[in-house]
């Protein structure tokens, strides 16, 4: 286990702008902080029983289990990415058991992938760790490209398999967008009807987004509004790229906003920005996990802590990370994954 000092030797010059921060404009008494508790945050919603059960099976699992916090290994980009650019780092990764195997040998909550992959080895591990079935995807092989997220699969296969939960990415802001947010509220409602979780990526996708000044996909309030459209169709786990700037709204100018907005609610400190995506989540009712974003090399392990500890302090409920992970031996991913559950196991790290 590694120690707070350990941590902070990590962040370097970054440590106290992060670790002493506190959170003024949206202040923590204001949100839900995830603890051994979080999943009664559904008792009193129209989730089922058994609803309730996938949701306490991904919370009480692996290393993080009965803390309120999420490590989740996410491996798709065979589909999203190609395959060959994402596993020719590591090309253990084309057979689908490695996957899995990754993920346990990790100490991970559950494991999120496609059909193919989670369906071939459904029969010797769906009961090992939590299966999280990724039900539509864009794929990169149509030319020109044309990014959209399109169902591989029906929830009845998920279920089928033995998956504790679905999980569906939504382009929100791109021409499709409508589209995949009645596809994925009906999917939703069906995965919950026969017992299972929901977490869904809420990724805005728009080339206006891009400007010559900023990239919006991943400002505060673009993302902030995301996450809300995601949980009002009731996904119960929220997947979001921490954010890297803000004013999307102001500065493209579109959709409504004001200067008061952004001077109440949040600031520039990375630690804010994320809050700010934390209570459109319902002020942290429904879990935040953040995304760890591609592998860069010899700075993933500080890149990662640092995403960890940002999301922890912002009231996030954990990280879901592939890249950083698989595209490296299997023990230096398995470190990799340890050295961010570490900072969500660390007491002195707490919600700012």
């Amino acid at each position: 286990m590694k120690t707070i000092e350990e941590i902070r030797q990590k962040l370097g010059e970054d440590a106290d702008y992060l670790l002493d921060h506190t959170c003024e404009k949206i202040p923590k008494e204001k949100i839900t902080v995830p603890g051994p508790g979080t999943p009664e945050n559904f008792i009193n919603s129209d989730r089922n029983t058994r609803v309730l059960g996938s949701i306490s099976r991904l919370y009480d699992h692996g290393t993080l289990g009965n803390t309120g916090y999420l490590n989740i290994l996410p491996i798709d980009q065979g589909i999203e990415h190609t395959a060959a650019i994402s596993f020719y780092k590591n090309p253990d990764y084309f057979d689908p058991e490695n996957i899995v195997k990754l993920a346990i040998e990790g100490g991970c909550n559950g494991v999120a992938s496609t059909f193919g992959v989670l369906g071939l080895h459904a029969r010797k591990y769906a009961h090992r760790i939590p299966f999280i079935v990724k039900i539509n995807h864009n794929e990169l092989l149509t030319y020109p490209n044309n990014y959209d997220q399109i169902l591989y699969g029906n929830i009845k296969e998920a279920w089928n398999m033995g998956a504790t939960a679905v999980g569906a990415t939504i382009y929100f802001g791109s021409e499709e967008s409508s589209r995949q947010i009645q596809e994925i509220a009906n999917a939703f409602e069906e995965a919950h009807q026969l017992g299972m979780a929901t977490i869904l990526w809420c990724y805005a996708r728009n080339s206006a987004f891009q400007t010559n000044e900023a990239d919006y996909h991943t400002s505060a309030d673009i993302t902030g509004q995301a996450n809300h459209l995601g949980v009002t169709i009731k996904a119960d786990i929220i997947k979001q790229k921490l954010p890297e700037t803000n004013f999307g709204f102001k500065n493209i100018k579109f959709g409504k906003f004001s200067d008061e907005m952004y001077e109440s609610l949040t600031t520039d400190h990375p630690i804010d920005l994320c809050r700010l995506q934390v209570a459109n989540c319902f002020m942290g009712k429904i879990g935040l996990i953040n995304s760890g974003g591609g592998s860069q090399g010899e700075s993933d392990l500080v890149e990662a802590v640092k995403t960890a500890v940002i999301n922890k302090r912002a009231g996030g409920s954990g990280l879901i990370m592939g890249r950083k992970a698989f595209q490296r031996p299997l023990k230096e991913g398995v470190e990799l994954l340890r050295s961010v559950q570490e900072v969500y196991l660390e007491k002195n790290i707490t919600v700012a």
